[in-house]
């Protein structure tokens, strides 16, 4: 069994990594408990929480989770600064972290495989170019929600589950570069962990 931390910006990032990394763990044939933390209030409120979860687990007598997951939004940052600032604040244990941090948001990761939300919805989606307005891709994704005859209940994100379990994977690591980089990360972790383990 191997024990997975997430800490992520929203319930969007929570949703959609505890589908993703299940999947992979499936794929992989390995066992895994997933701990979550979703911090609200954005991207600094991570960091400030990160940092104090390395200061808890140093001092703890807990054993280390085998892998934390820090999710969280590029905005106009980008990755190479979002990805120091995480390491930065979690240096101690950086060996145990991947990223995910989609560009610019994870909004538009749900509406990169327009297969998989016509599977999901019954109608496919137009896939949005990347511009960094958050409140652009929340939009996008309900518009085209709606217009498959949908009326969600939470702005359409109590449908991420769905569309993750739905997505081609493969696919959406050709259409963006953020999610390839995450993925394989992920792929190589439990790569490592299934060879260990036979």
């Amino acid at each position: 069994m191997r024990n997975i931390s997430l800490f992520v910006e929203d319930t969007v990032h929570e949703d959609f990594l505890v589908a993703l990394v299940q999947r992979v763990a499936n794929a992989y044939n390995i066992e895994i408990d997933i701990k979550v933390s979703s911090v609200r209030d954005g991207h600094e409120k991570v960091i400030t929480e990160l940092k104090q979860y390395q200061q808890d687990l140093l001092y703890s007598t807990e054993e280390l989770p085998d892998l934390i997951i820090v999710g969280t939004d590029s905005n106009s940052k980008g990755f190479l600064q979002r990805e120091k600032e995480i390491k930065q604040a979690i240096p101690n244990l950086v060996d145990r972290v991947i990223s995910m941090i989609p560009k610019p948001h994870i909004e538009r990761w749900l509406l990169l495989d327009s297969e998989a939300f016509k599977k999901v919805f019954g109608e496919d989606c137009s896939v949005p170019n990347r511009k960094c307005d958050r409140n652009r891709y929340k939009g996008l994704l309900l518009q085209a929600i709606h217009d498959a005859g949908v009326i969600p209940l939470l702005a359409g994100i109590e449908y991420t589950r769905d569309l993750v379990n739905t997505m081609n994977l493969q696919h959406m690591e050709q259409r963006d570069r953020s999610f390839r980089r995450f993925f394989r990360a992920l792929q190589h972790q439990f790569g490592a962990w299934q060879q260990t383990e036979n």
